[in-house]
């Protein structure tokens, strides 16, 4: 999930402009040609008036972005997180943190994991993680409960280092984050009202994740491309990528 041009960010071509969308050819086989036959009898979520190969309809009749799936796991991901305003810094960090170890893998991997990353570091505080030394590398290594990548876990230290040092200059995560949320309408975002239609729309990069990386970089972030950011934007509900006939786009 992460910007082809940098050496810590070489994947970027598996996760088809989405972190969430990364596993979404994994679930095509349960997404392609439904109709709004298929959800007539339900009362739960939207009827859909055409085929949409980019949505799926879950057991409860409910239309998902198709990356969702059909795993429950990420089903309550994609409905209850995925896009919603987050402004919680610790929480930030966490999926900052998590965007990061994502690179190479689905993120229902790291959904799957997220209890152990949030056992592993200290529930994401970043004063505590920024404290972390050698023994705390060592245990992170060999921590099965979490992906024991040497340079990502580094990286984690190092930004939450970045979160303690923008702390100490009066700002905080949030602040840096939000500053770059575009503004309905703005370039290469739909319309104001308007939402994607298909997977294929949503860009993996924007200018204003280009300047989120840039900005963060500056800071001492790292594993914070321009791709990373977007899917943190994403994730973070700095954009809401939810397609036209998803039930969130729909119901809120």
């Amino acid at each position: 999930m992460v910007q082809a041009s940098s050496a810590e960010e070489s994947t970027a071509g598996s996760t088809a402009g989405s972190t969430a969308g990364s596993t979404a050819g994994s679930t095509a086989g349960s997404t392609v040609g439904f109709t709004a036959e298929s959800t007539a009898g339900s009362t739960a979520g939207p009827v859909l008036p055409v085929t949409r190969p980019d949505l799926v309809v879950g057991d409860d009749g409910r239309a998902r972005c198709a990356w969702a799936g059909t795993d429950p796991l990420y089903g309550a991901y994609h409905d209850d997180e995925w896009g919603r305003p987050l402004r919680d810094e610790r929480a930030l960090f966490e999926l900052l943190t998590l965007e990061a170890f994502q690179s190479g893998l689905s993120w229902l991997t790291i959904l799957r994991k997220r209890d152990g990353f949030r056992a592993a570091f200290d529930a994401f505080d970043a004063e505590r993680v920024a404290a972390y030394g050698e023994a705390d590398m060592v245990r992170l290594l060999a921590d099965a409960r979490i992906i024991r990548n040497r340079a990502k876990v580094d990286a984690t230290i190092a930004n939450a280092r970045a979160v303690a040092a923008l702390h100490a200059a009066g700002e905080t995560l949030t602040d840096v984050l939000w500053a770059h949320a575009p503004p309905e309408g703005a370039p290469e975002r739909p319309a104001a009202g308007a939402r994607f239609s298909a997977m294929a729309e949503i860009p993996s990069a924007t200018a204003a994740s280009k300047a989120m990386a840039k900005d963060l970089r500056s800071r001492g972030f790292r594993f914070v491309g321009p791709v990373v950011a977007y899917a943190l934007m994403q994730s973070a509900g700095l954009v809401d990528d939810h397609l036209a006939g998803c039930h969130v786009a729909i119901d809120g």
